[in-house]
């Protein structure tokens, strides 16, 4: 039952970013925690404050359009004090004038119920491309460093 219901909070929590409502997801965060998305570019890096991953989401947004997320499925391991969730999301939309799709895959660590750690990975290549494609058109966001950040302990 547990596993059922951090699934469905997963899923919720992905609809809340289908729909632009990313503070849904950042309020979900531990006071410490790491978010890691994978790749050498503007939307890579590492952050660990609720304000780097509000800046992080809002360039999301504005560098993906209106692209929609959408989860195939979701996998939970572990109780509440240590639980693991694996999330297979699809990204469809036209950017740059051509239609996108990528695949993510995400693992996201909870304990108690607020997320502790998630590690983003995407076709980086299909990506950067398009990365590349919209600093073309002038996004320039596209282009800009990974939005990072020290952990609040190392501060």
């Amino acid at each position: 039952m547990y596993r059922t219901i951090v699934a469905a909070q997963v899923r919720k929590a992905w609809k809340h970013v289908d729909a632009r409502d990313h503070m849904y997801v950042v309020d979900g965060f531990a006071d410490e925690f790491t978010y890691r998305f994978v790749g050498a570019h503007a939307l890579g890096g590492v952050r660990h404050t609720k304000e780097a991953m509000d800046r992080w989401f809002r360039r999301v947004f504005l560098l993906v359009g209106d692209c929609r997320f959408v989860v195939d499925d979701v996998l939970v391991k572990g109780w509440p004090w240590r639980t693991r969730a694996v999330v297979l999301v699809r990204v469809t939309g036209e950017l740059a004038g051509r239609p996108y799709e990528n695949d993510v895959v995400q693992t996201i660590d909870i304990r108690w119920g607020k997320i502790t750690a998630v590690t983003t990975l995407e076709d980086t290549q299909k990506l950067e491309r398009t990365l590349d494609r919209l600093a073309a058109t002038g996004i320039e966001e596209a282009h800009a460093p990974p939005i990072e950040d020290a952990p609040p302990s190392a501060l």
